[in-house]
């Protein structure tokens, strides 16, 4: 096959990008709609990411500590009972949280067994996120994307950003340098291979920014719930692979995916960075309270996942 010169080649890849960006648009009211379904629930169940630091509010009183200054002492409270008590303020400083979901060709793809592709539930999750972080004060961001904003109507403009981006979506998230002490949240299938995540995370954390991943899969990609003849299709252009009796792969696959996903966990604990995994026939609620209560935790390390382990899984989705 002739090659085609290198204009086609743009020509072509500007077609595809343009065409993935109309199917996105025609997705996203509905994403929308569960996102800021999602976001009412955590709101609701929600009293704040508050924290002790600067600020005008009222947080707690906590005991005096030798070595303070006297100044930090509440007279009044503390002429209650026998001990010195200091009035701490809530913290009232700006976040910065960046958010980064995979939209690469593998995240497309939801099997029979749910109605949400991968690609759906990292953007709703991300909507869901985002309002909530802004509402709580917080800026968010998109790398490459999106500056870190507080801004009103955050799902819409996270949204319009998306859609109109027509450049190459990889499966990893682009190199960038978060500053130290904001926060990063990855949400992608992460089958990638484990020399490339373990650089991205290295790279990402080593300004100090304190990260979060999520493992978003399909519940087909757990169980390998195929049978007979069965070809196999790589979504991201490395080919297909036909099994004469793919029942037969079931042991080995399920056994290469949970050493992938055992490798995944590995290189999250070196960083102090926290690592999920959300199955999309569950609801996104609990993934999104379960992910909210890590941030802001410094480089706690929290491996478990939010729900009961299954059976690793990877995908030839």
């Amino acid at each position: 096959m002739a090659e085609l010169p290198r204009s086609d080649i743009e020509r072509e890849a500007i077609r595809d990008a343009v065409g993935k960006s109309r199917k996105l648009a025609a997705r996203v009211p509905r994403l929308i709609l569960e996102a800021r379904r999602v976001a009412a629930t955590i709101l609701h169940g929600l009293h704040g990411r508050r924290r002790a630091g600067a600020g005008e509010n009222f947080w707690q009183y906590r005991r005096f500590t030798s070595g303070e200054p006297a100044s930090n002492v509440d007279w009044r409270r503390s002429a209650r009972d026998d001990h010195l008590y200091v009035r701490e303020r809530e913290w009232e400083a700006s976040h910065t949280i960046w958010l980064w979901p995979d939209r690469s060709p593998s995240m497309d793809f939801n099997s029979h067994l749910t109605e949400w592709s991968k690609l759906d539930r990292a953007l709703v999750m991300s909507f869901a996120f985002a309002e909530v972080l802004v509402q709580g004060g917080e800026r968010v961001g998109i790398p490459d994307l999106m500056r870190p904003t507080a801004h009103h109507n955050i799902i819409e403009k996270m949204a319009e950003v998306l859609i109109h981006d027509e450049t190459e979506r990889p499966s990893l998230p682009p190199n960038f340098s978060p500053a130290p002490f904001s926060e990063v949240l990855l949400v992608s299938d992460f089958w990638s291979p484990i020399a490339d995540f373990r650089k991205i995370i290295g790279q990402l954390a080593a300004n100090g920014a304190r990260g979060h991943v999520v493992q978003i899969v399909d519940p087909a990609e757990e169980t390998f719930p195929y049978s007979g003849r069965v070809e196999f299709i790589e979504p991201e252009g490395l080919g297909s692979i036909t099994a004469g009796r793919a029942e037969t792969w079931r042991n080995d696959y399920r056994n290469l995916v949970a050493s992938h996903r055992a490798a995944l966990r590995s290189e999250c604990e070196q960083f102090g960075w926290s690592f999920t995994v959300h199955h999309t026939d569950r609801g996104p609620t609990e993934l999104l309270f379960a992910v909210h209560a890590r941030m802001g935790q410094g480089a706690q390390t929290f491996t478990k996942d939010h729900q009961p382990a299954r059976t690793g899984a990877a995908g030839f989705a």
